[in-house]
């Protein structure tokens, strides 16, 4: 199969390119069976092909067929499918990214009976079908322009700012395009692209007859920048900073036109920090908004940064990360705290039941670390982005590649569980392609250097200065610490810049967000031809977090890496309320969770010893092992008679990117040291041994309404709830069948209400029922009031009834409603 070397294409001008070069994934062979092996496994027999199969089954193809037939007869119309996104044309692209990496590492890969390349050239052809002649490609609007998708606007780029993901939609197709000539060394997604980026610079812009408008939703900047380094064409780097430098200078009059959005309690404020559109991007210094929307954004502030070499871009990008890494980034590398907006809370704002973190989120970490490491060559932008690779993002997507996490929280009451797929099927057409792109990220050069970032079995063939170099790598890394690196091919003078982790070196991330509290210190030791050159070796120095090893190579030279790799007790910094008097367990780079089917106890209830020791073991998970640690700990419940008793306990944790896999159930990754920190396990409730039931089927986290967790006050995030949401103008219910008659005579309910962001309100009114001795629904007498406050005890009393189920009915206005607990008594 022909390929292009992404490195000889490289855009360079005066004025700088990156500083350093990616080894492209071309260059690139993952070890079968082994850790990344079977991701990349995974990801052709399962994702790429559910991924296609999806697009086709949802008509994704259709619509662009759709767009076909009516640009080859305009009188050809085709009404746009209730529940469909203004997006959607981006799973194919998406899809098609991902497959074009994998054609590396699989190039002989089948599907549908027939070669998966034949099949991807086919998909081709039906995206360029509907394309417009002057290379405008968004079907949401060609089959069918005068009734269009109902988020695209009345005519090209009029709601690009908010609904129509125009930009969007480009910024993947660039994104796609470009992966797939770099595989196949073809032109005939690249054109489509070209096309569509050439549209978009013609009628986009400040000049006189062009739409002076932004991306709502970010990735274009991205895909243009990535466009320009494919075809040397500074047009596109113009159009991504056009873009960016636009960003956040509309004045309050051109906001009061947008629908009505901006209001005296500054809702359009809100909305425009949502898209990170509240000020101008290089007046930017933390991250605010829709996580994914704003990733995207700064690894597109990084291109721009490192391709045009201007300072104000590279110190703006630098603070920004500089918050995240500092005050907004998960243990687990996940970044997004509520789910309110899908977006990043305040400084120090990390809950862990209610955490966000999409999987888009922690893959738009990666590609923002990887894009500052290329800037500046500081390994800590690569301990930032394993931490997210290893736990945030693999996290995201089963193991056998076939089930999806949208959001990925750190704790859970059994309410979280993947899909095979979401009719928003962002998350996880993102991870079919992201996955089989690892093999890009493993390597890098700058001038007469090789740095070594990652550690996973492979081959590399790269030119490091005028040498063309073939190297292998062998580990059974993350498991454990030591790395194997052989010259197959290559004498000649060159550096080995190997990356130590932060981990190794005692940083659990580049700031203080995050500490070890176990007083241990790692070390390693690097040895080539069995010489270790670790003490006193004048050619090795340490540099930006690298081991540099320069000297004259010869073919058949080993570099044995050790790094000591051992359970690690992490503390959280003070200012981050949800972790205070917990602890997170990690061993090498991989974050651990306690989950319910590997422990007898209540997870959730669980102390662990002041001084804990761990014991190594393994688990097979989804036909995969799975290194487990196993821990002295207590649990602390309330007996029958309400008294506090303490039982020991053996806790076993596995990594957290394997939860979720065995059934729904509780799972932590924050574990209670401190006794402030415990929640006791509480004595049986009516409720909590009751059936629940509601009128809806599929409620989201029903179970959360007996669970005994209720908020602290009307803005927690912290507890589960359910909701009907986006239902609104109907009667509703939740009911609980006790497992014997009761007397009860009280209810109590916390309200769950989002607004004015979300869509979920307190309800306009609502009753209480219970079940009388003929099975009818009564009205209990005399209730003394029903309460509407907001995350508040709602407590209602009423004439004692003797029933065996209670119906709450609650009436939704133009707002849907939700629940956080009901109680009887």
């Amino acid at each position: 199969m022909a390929a292009v070397t992404a490195i000889s294409m490289v855009a360079q001008d005066k004025n700088g390119g990156y500083p350093i070069t990616q080894v492209p994934f071309t260059k690139v062979k993952v070890a079968p069976n082994t850790f990344w092996g079977q991701r990349l496994q995974a990801s052709q027999d399962v994702t790429i092909p559910l991924a296609f199969s999806k697009s086709e089954e949802t008509g994704r193809y259709t619509n662009f067929s759709n767009a076909a037939e009516h640009l080859k007869d305009p009188s050809k119309v085709f009404a746009i499918k209730e529940g469909t996104f203004s997006f959607d044309d981006t799973d194919p692209y998406k899809t098609i990214e991902g497959a074009s990496y994998l054609l590396q590492t699989y190039p002989n890969a089948k599907f549908k009976g027939g070669r998966l390349d034949k099949y991807v050239d086919s998909v081709i052809a039906v995206i360029a079908s509907g394309q417009e002649a002057d290379g405008y490609l968004y079907t949401s609007r060609t089959q069918n322009p005068q009734h269009p998708h109902n988020w695209a606007g009345t005519k090209r780029w009029e709601r690009v700012e908010d609904l129509s993901h125009e930009f969007y939609n480009l910024g993947h197709l660039c994104e796609a395009a470009v992966a797939h000539y770099y595989a196949t060394g073809k032109k005939n997604f690249l054109n489509i692209a070209i096309k569509y980026a050439d549209c978009v610079c013609r009628e986009v812009g400040d000049k006189p007859g062009q739409a002076s408008v932004v991306p709502g939703h970010q990735i274009a900047e991205m895909g243009l920048a990535k466009l320009y380094i494919a075809t040397g064409d500074r047009k596109y780097l113009d159009q991504a900073k056009f873009f960016l430098d636009k960003r956040g200078k509309r004045d309050a009059a051109w906001k009061m036109t947008r629908d009505g959005l901006f209001d005296a309690d500054g809702y359009y404020h809100r909305l425009d920090e949502y898209s990170q559109s509240h000020k101008p991007v290089l007046e930017q210094d933390e991250a605010v908004g829709h996580a994914v929307r704003a990733g995207y954004m700064y690894a597109g502030m990084a291109d721009v940064a490192a391709l045009t070499g201007e300072q104000r871009y590279i110190d703006a990008i630098d603070h920004i990360w500089e918050n995240i890494v500092g005050k907004k980034f998960y243990i687990t590398g996940g970044v997004g705290a509520t789910s309110s907006g899908e977006a990043f809370g305040k400084n120090y704002e990390l809950p862990n039941m209610s955490a966000y973190c999409e999987t888009c989120a922690a893959i738009a970490q990666v590609y923002l670390n990887y894009r500052l490491f290329l800037l500046h060559g500081d390994s800590k932008y690569y301990d930032a982005l394993e931490r997210s690779l290893y736990n945030g993002v693999i996290s995201g997507i089963s193991i056998d590649g076939g089930n999806f996490f949208y959001p990925n929280p750190l704790q859970s009451m059994g309410q979280h569980q993947r899909q095979a797929w979401f009719g928003c099927a962002c998350c996880p057409s993102n991870a079919a392609r992201f996955i089989p792109s690892l093999p890009q990220y493993i390597y890098a050069v700058k001038d007469n250097a090789l740095y070594i970032n990652l550690f996973n079995s492979n081959t590399v063939n790269v030119k490091v200065g005028k040498t063309p170099v073939t190297l292998t790598q062998q580990t059974n890394y993350p498991w454990n610490g030591d790395i194997t690196l052989t010259i197959d091919n290559g004498a000649g003078h060159y550096a080995l810049n190997i990356r130590i982790p932060g981990w190794v070196k005692g940083e659990v991330v580049p700031s203080n967000l995050y500490t070890y509290a176990d007083g241990k210190r790692l070390g390693y030791t690097i040895k080539v031809n069995g010489k270790d050159v670790t003490n006193g070796n004048s050619n090795s120095q340490l540099n930006n977090g690298y081991f540099v090893i320069d000297r004259q190579w010869k073919k058949g030279d080993k570099v044995e890496i050790h790094f000591d790799m051992e359970p690690r007790v992490v503390r959280a910094n003070g200012q981050v309320a949800a972790d205070k008097g917990r602890v997170a367990i990690e061993r090498g780079p991989i974050v651990y969770c306690a989950e319910h089917p590997d422990n007898s106890c209540d997870v959730l209830s669980v102390l662990l010893n002041q001084e804990p020791t761990f014991q190594s073991g393994n688990k097979t998970i989804m036909n995969t092992n799975v290194q487990t640690l196993t821990t002295d700990a207590q649990t602390l419940t309330f007996n029958s008679q309400g008294k506090l008793q303490a039982q020991d306990e053996r806790l076993v944790l596995i990594p957290y990117y394997a939860w979720a896999h065995r059934g729904p159930g509780k799972m932590t990754v924050w574990i209670p040291q401190d006794l402030n920190a415990t929640t006791p396990a509480q004595p049986a409730s009516i409720a909590s041994e009751s059936k629940v039931t509601g009128s809806k089927r599929n409620l989201p986290a029903l179970s959360s309404i007996n669970d005994r967790l209720v908020p602290s006050d009307g803005d927690d995030r912290s507890v589960p709830y359910t909701h009907w949401w986006p239902g609104k103008n109907s009667t509703e219910w939740l009911q609980y069948d006790f497992k014997q008659a009761e007397t009860v005579s009280s209810s109590t309910v916390y309200w769950f209400d989002d607004g004015p962001w979300g869509g979920c309100r307190v309800p306009d009114s609502w009753k209480l029922y219970y079940k009388d001795a003929s099975d009818n629904w009564t009205e209990v007498q005399h209730p003394t009031g029903y309460g509407t406050v907001k995350g508040a005890a709602n407590i209602v009393n009423f004439d004692p009834v003797k029933t065996t189920a209670m119906k709450l009915e609650i009436v939704q206005g133009e707002y849907s409603a939700g629940v956080f607990e009901w109680s009887v008594k």
